[in-house]
């Protein structure tokens, strides 16, 4: 299983998501507004810092919808400016549902 985190401009949030409802099979995400700062390629430690407010996007999916998860946050959340975001992936461990006790892929 991987663990998918995006950081994405929160402009593009509904349209990710409704990609990302079309996908069969994919459980869910969860979303949280966050803030944080970024410097340019190369930034001195000297500049100002700003706050930037984006959305992260958290997912655990199978090994085998790794890619095209990622090829659709890609594609839905590029505006083609500075500050499109990032997409990070983990080998996730394990998963435990609360309720049922279900893990692994029987959790997700």
């Amino acid at each position: 299983m991987k663990e998918i985190k995006a950081i994405i401009q929160t402009s593009v949030l509904d349209k990710v998501l409704l990609a990302l409802h079309a996908m069969k099979g994919l459980p869910g995400c969860t979303v949280s507004h966050v803030h944080g700062y970024h410097r340019s390629d190369g930034g001195a430690a000297e500049e100002a810092i700003e706050s930037d407010e984006r959305t992260k996007l958290e997912i655990v999916v199978k090994d085998s919808d790794e890619k095209k998860v990622i090829e659709s946050i890609m594609n839905n959340a590029r505006t083609g400016g500075p500050g499109d975001g990032k997409i990070f992936v983990m080998n996730c461990e394990e998963v435990v549902a609360i309720r049922t006790g279900k893990r692994g892929g029987a959790a997700i």
